[in-house]
């Protein structure tokens, strides 16, 4: 069986690995004429992890990627809300690691090119959209050609041709209020070199976790950090595009934060380059497959990045298909797929827009009045381990036992 993928990305690849590893033929199309390592940091949750080590790629993930012992949810005073470990110590069967995208991709992209070939994944090559029968699909390019397979995986992203030729009436991205500023800074380790921070509220958030594992060892931590600033009036929403390029004027809402262990206003002003991207979702879709096409990934589920679940499920995705595909090959396959991965991510979407874990953020900021009040008297433990056990059931990683 020949199924073809649209896009290149962390699903897509991973999809790709996972149907190789299966008996599947498999070709992969990207838009972009040259694949490079872009983007900032990431996420992989111990679930995900765990997909990717079954897939042999334990030892290189381990070599590039830091293995992040815990999530620390604190008040932009520097309150210690919760601790949420996420390593294998915790009980989990897989690191959650912290890693730059663009590492990432590039890992599953030689991984791809190793094991299925080096014509596996062809660039320059944008899915404009398909046309199908009871036998086969044909996949359309944006060039003319066209392309003959069994299956088409749309795994193309937020902007999917795929996802847009199946619901052609469907509205357009929602924006909750807040954009997002990234940036990355080399710098001396944060605390222990391997945690998490995630401090303030909904309308005003400092995210920081260290990417490299070769940083690491030499004594120095490559810092990723998200600006989170609430605004009604966004600069862009339609053609939300993640390479922007972000201005400064957002460094000043984060001028009364106080952390013992790092300046936030510092390590803003000192990164270099930034970019800025609307908090963007779409809304869940009732279904994802028609005949011989299905969608993956962000094509799927776009979500709010709450949780750092968005690369997660689409690897999570990826393993699916290819064991549904494997069980029953063809268009019920892609049904079965369906039917086990829609749930649970129009879950998490809709979680996502309540704040998922970081709910706790705006528990501690509605009764926190200032750097002198103890969270121990105005916050339950219960309460908090609470909202971080709720989440974890809805995203799917549970320590053993659990």
């Amino acid at each position: 069986m020949n199924i073809a993928i649209a896009g290149a990305g962390i699903g897509g690849l991973t999809t790709a690995l996972c149907l190789h590893e299966m008996g599947f033929q498999v070709k992969v199309f990207e838009a972009v004429g040259t694949i490079r390592p872009l983007g900032v940091g990431i996420n992989l949750m111990p679930h995900a992890s765990e997909v990717l080590h079954r897939l042999g790629l334990a030892e290189v993930l381990q070599a590039v990627a830091v293995r992040t012992r815990c999530i620390e949810y604190r008040t932009k005073y520097g309150h210690l809300i919760q601790s949420d470990p996420r390593n294998v110590a915790a009980g989990f069967s897989a690191p959650q690691y912290s890693i730059h995208r663009g590492d990432l991709q590039m890992i599953l992209l030689d991984a791809a090119r190793e094991r299925l070939g080096a014509q596996t994944v062809e660039a320059g090559k944008s899915v404009a959209g398909f046309s199908q029968t009871s036998s086969g699909v044909t996949v359309q390019f944006d060039d003319g050609g066209t392309y003959v397979c069994d299956l088409l995986i749309g795994a193309d992203g937020l902007h999917s041709n795929v996802r847009r030729q199946l619901h052609p009436h469907e509205g357009p991205i929602n924006y909750e209020g807040t954009m997002m500023f990234r940036g990355a800074l080399e710098m001396d380790p944060i605390g222990d070199g391997r945690t998490m921070v995630i401090a303030g509220n909904h309308d005003v958030k400092f995210v920081t976790y260290p990417i490299s594992e070769k940083a690491r060892k030499q004594g120095r931590a490559l810092t990723n950090w998200v600006a989170e600033v609430r605004n009604s009036q966004p600069r862009h929403i339609y053609d939300a595009d993640w390479t922007r390029e972000g201005s400064r004027d957002f460094i000043q809402s984060f001028k009364d934060f106080q952390m013992n262990d790092m300046d936030v206003v510092d390590i803003l002003e000192k990164t270099e380059h930034v970019t800025e991207f609307p908090m963007v979702d779409r809304d869940p879709l009732s279904i994802w497959t028609s005949g011989r096409v299905t969608l993956l990934g962000d094509a799927a589920h776009p979500m709010y990045p709450i949780g750092a679940n968005g690369a997660s499920q689409a690897i999570l995705d990826g393993r699916c298909l290819a064991d549904r595909l494997a069980a029953n090959p063809g268009p019920q396959g892609l049904q079965d797929y369906e039917e086990m991965r829609l749930p649970v991510t129009t879950n998490i979407v809709l979680s996502n827009r309540q704040s998922g874990p970081e709910r706790v953020l705006d528990i501690a900021a509605a009764r926190v009045t200032g750097p002198h009040d103890r969270i121990e008297d105005l916050i339950t433990r219960e309460e908090l381990d609470e909202v971080a056990a709720s989440y974890r059931n809805v995203a799917g990683f549970q320590r053993k036992g659990k």
